[in-house]
């Protein structure tokens, strides 16, 4: 009797964690994720097999790093790129709330990160790409609300002052999709690829990519593009694009790309209510060398595990007690956290929130702290303490949570 195919369940990450970009480190991955107008920002995750991933801190956990003062809706932290180069991470990206990009390094993922390096930089996605000449290659797209031709912009980067050493030049102008964007520049048996998202982030959302025999190109569009797509509108996971690819210890690729599920809503057709999702696909290679993402450019539920080395299942925290000193990591924060808002010391073993003037309708910081829905089907309890303020106090409220989630 034949074994039955094992498989792996996508998206590997669920829930509202948009735009994954992945490195490895010896046997270890590693993987950020978009957090737009949340604190802290920039998600990040570890794993051994690409499947099972445990979120092991954030990158941006001081106001320092990240200002998100008056941050508007889907603003702030925009696809982040990852990368290990000889011992230590780097972290590029870009806060829309002041449209500047950055990177900041660490040689623990775990943090804490350093400081910001401001980039004389424009337009949204940066990435980083160190050549095996030890040069190092800033990619990101054009600069936004400007007369700058649409597409892909490179210039060579100094690591250790984030100063630019060549001027800044279009390198590839995309396939002629809207909104060409989300470059990563790779190596690979000679040449150089580069990989980047077309279409828009709706339905019509597709990776493609093109190669060349210097980092500038001149790039060749692959004639099998697009690489990975769901725009026929077909299968339970749509929107996919925005990928990033990842070499295992054995020489086989994968790559990593976001998703949304919709549901079906009477009258009103197709929507999604859990964001954009981090799934995982296999990458074979055409006989001309030429990438294909999962199967033939399509992102499944349920998928062939291969030769990955799969590990234990990362257990599903559904109760946080609070009795720890700080907030476990998958707790956000709308903008920069007031410290008089919240706190776990002033009741161990409870979260204390107070009231303030700022509602969820205003561009301050209101006292909110929030856990991504991951799942469709999803309850919440929780066991709450009011205690009454006196009349002559500043009307507020002062709450005791324990959420409880199923």
């Amino acid at each position: 009797m034949t074994a039955p195919v094992p498989y792996y369940n996508n998206p590997v990450i669920p829930g509202f964690y948009p735009d994954p970009s992945i490195c490895r480190a010896g046997s270890d991955f590693y993987l950020v994720t978009s957090s737009f107008q949340y604190f802290p920002g920039v998600p990040i995750f570890h794993s051994r097999d690409l499947v099972h991933w445990r979120q092991i801190g954030h990158c941006l956990t001081r106001r320092s790093q990240l200002d998100l003062e008056g941050c508007k809706s889907s603003m702030g932290i925009y696809a982040p790129t990852i990368r290990f180069h000889q011992g230590r991470f780097y972290m590029v990206t870009t806060n829309m709330n002041n449209r500047r990009n950055f990177f900041v390094w660490e040689e623990e993922p775990e943090g804490p990160w350093s400081e910001p390096v401001w980039l004389d930089w424009s337009g949204i996605d940066p990435s980083l790409f160190f050549d095996d000449d030890g040069k190092v290659y800033l990619t990101g797209t054009n600069e936004l609300f400007s007369s700058e031709t649409p597409g892909i912009y490179q210039a060579e980067l100094d690591i250790a002052t984030g100063e630019l050493l060549t001027e800044r030049r279009l390198i590839w102008e995309g396939t002629g999709a809207i909104a060409p964007e989300g470059p990563h520049l790779y190596r690979i048996g000679g040449m150089y690829y580069l990989m980047i998202a077309e279409g828009g982030t709706s339905y019509g959302h597709m990776v493609t990519i093109a190669r060349g025999e210097t980092p500038y190109g001149p790039f060749t569009s692959n004639p099998g593009n697009p690489i990975l797509t769901h725009r026929e509108g077909h299968g339970s996971i749509q929107g996919t694009g925005h990928a990033d690819l990842v070499q295992l210890e054995d020489g086989i690729w994968w790559a990593v790309s976001l998703g949304f599920r919709p549901v079906s809503v009477p009258f009103f057709g197709q929507h999604h209510h859990l964001g954009r999702e981090t799934c995982l696909a296999p990458v074979s290679w055409t006989k001309d060398g030429w990438p294909i993402i999962g199967d033939h450019g399509r992102v499944s539920e349920r998928m062939r595990v291969g030769s990955l080395p799969i590990a234990p299942d990362v257990p599903w925290i559904e109760q946080d007690d609070f009795d720890g000193q700080k907030l476990q990591p998958y707790w956000n924060f709308l903008r920069n956290p007031r410290a008089e808002n919240w706190s776990l010391d002033e009741r161990p073993g409870w979260l204390t929130l107070h009231g303030s003037e700022v509602s969820l309708n205003d561009l301050g910081s209101p006292a909110f702290i929030g856990r991504r829905q991951q799942h469709f089907d999803c309850e919440v309890s929780t066991l709450l303490h009011y205690e009454p303020v006196q009349e002559e106090e500043e009307a507020g409220l002062t709450v005791y949570m324990n959420e409880h989630f199923h």
